[in-house]
């Protein structure tokens, strides 16, 4: 098995973005920064906060969500890191709220992070951890999706998101080490 060597959140800079449903993978390497006591600095050349524990980075693009490959491709190359050892974690409009999925490879599900970083990295054969947050008409809105996923979780989807993204933590042992069947079966199972 492959162990990550690039853990990648998605999401948008600035504090207007912070608290949005596409922030939800900022918020996962946010968290397990902390878990790691990693610091996540700015890295011009990676163009995102980057920080490292040993052979394993965790990256934040700054880049906005569309161009969210130049910074992965950036890391990737530099440090020789191949499509096998990227985690991207990101929101899932597919999922509900706090529905997780970990898979390799795949389509993007028109997710513009995606499509970038599939076509920067040639390949869509890296790992994703989805983190769900609904769609807009499932949880009957009808909000836009491009405005939907630019807000905040309503407080009734916020703890499903927040607990989602405990369980994930809980599961980075295995993750590390590359145990992603095992991972899997954690994290699609019944929540606890």
């Amino acid at each position: 098995m492959t162990a990550p060597r690039l853990i990648v959140g998605l999401g948008n800079p600035g504090p207007e973005y912070e608290a949005t449903r596409h922030n939800v993978g900022f918020w996962f390497v946010d968290q397990l920064a902390d878990k790691l006591r990693v610091s996540l600095a700015p890295q011009g050349k990676f163009f995102g906060k980057a920080g490292r524990e040993g052979d394993v980075w965790l990256l934040q693009p700054t880049t906005y969500m569309n161009r969210s490959g130049q910074a992965v491709a950036a890391l990737a190359h530099f440090y020789k890191i191949t499509p096998a050892e990227v985690l991207v974690i990101h929101d899932d409009l597919d999922l509900p709220p706090g529905g997780i999925r970990l898979k390799q490879g795949g389509g993007n599900g028109g997710h513009n992070g995606l499509k970038d970083i599939q076509a920067k990295l040639g390949t869509p054969d890296f790992w994703r951890l989805r983190i769900g947050i609904g769609h807009p008409r499932t949880l009957g809105l009808a909000q836009p999706v491009a405005d939907f996923v630019l807000h905040q979780p309503r407080k009734e989807e916020l703890p499903d998101i927040e607990h989602a993204l405990a369980r994930c933590l809980h599961t980075w042992p295995q993750l590390s080490a590359g145990d992603y069947a095992g991972a899997q079966r954690h994290l699609h199972g019944k929540a606890v």
